[in-house]
């Protein structure tokens, strides 16, 4: 008898969109490490694109090392741990680079995260780009937006509605390269067979509305298919901002057990 194990599939891919002249997003994914980034620039001046870019090329670099060396299965504890370092280093880094260069200043970006490891997801965010998690047909947003809108929302003083049309809607509370000190919010998730995540920018989730997201998604279709319809419906519908999407994907995988693990079991 063989025991089962989850893999993972990747695929990430980024658009300028119909009506912005440069792309602000970054995306990365080490396959090996299991990690997917993906990022939403901020700042006048190209200078958005500059720290998502820093930001991503920075914590897959720093996390993926980190990953290679802990081994297939660390602690959570320290797993959070080195996320929140290597943030705090790209925080550092995107500062400095903004204090050197004048054209740079209050330049920042959103970020995502995720470390998958066996039946975990290790889940960082700061900003309103999200992770939503499809699983047996029910698409759900399983990173809570740090935005202003956000906040008024979880206050009661205005509606999911009256959010949607809101010409505050992309102020965002939390974002890297800003501050000194920046907060990562990271949560813990288990991870079921046929689970398929997206990590995304708003230039989707502001285009696309919830159910469209879901039947795209849940269409029989490769990550690299879904991915281009998700970023050509979000055209569709006015791609007014940049359009970045990661796509993860858990797969049973059946592992043959040695012959003396199969004498162990008799």
């Amino acid at each position: 008898m063989s025991a089962v194990s989850l893999s993972y599939e990747f695929c990430a891919r980024t658009d300028t969109g119909r009506v912005r002249k440069n792309n602000e997003d970054a995306v990365g994914v080490d396959v090996q490490a299991q990690l997917a980034l993906l990022a939403d620039g901020m700042g006048g001046y190209n200078a958005g694109e500059v720290a998502s870019s820093m930001a991503i090329s920075f914590i897959q670099s720093e996390m993926g090392r980190w990953l290679a060396q802990a081994g297939p299965k660390p602690k959570a504890l320290d797993l959070r741990r080195a996320m929140e370092i290597c943030v705090d280093n790209a925080n550092q880094a995107i500062l400095e680079a903004a204090e050197s260069n004048p054209q740079y200043l209050g330049m920042g970006t959103t970020l995502v995260v995720g470390v998958f490891q066996a039946q975990r997801l290790m889940l960082g965010h700061i900003g309103d780009s999200r992770c939503y998690r499809l699983r047996g047909g029910n698409l759900e947003q399983i990173t809570r937006d740090h935005s202003w809108l956000q906040e008024q929302i979880d206050a009661g003083l205005i509606t999911q509605q009256q959010a949607a049309v809101s010409a505050s809607r992309n102020l965002v509370t939390r974002a890297l390269g800003v501050e000194e000190l920046v907060l990562l919010e990271i949560n813990e998730f288990e991870v079921r067979p046929d689970d398929l995540y997206l990590l995304c920018s708003d230039g989707l989730s502001e285009m696309v509305a919830h159910a469209e997201l879901a039947a795209l998604l849940g269409a029989r279709s490769s990550l690299e298919e879904k991915s281009q319809r998700l970023i050509e419906a979000a055209n569709n519908h006015g791609g007014r901002d940049n359009i970045s999407v990661v796509l993860a994907k858990a797969s049973t995988t059946p592992r043959k057990q040695g012959l003396m693990s199969r004498l162990l079991r008799v």
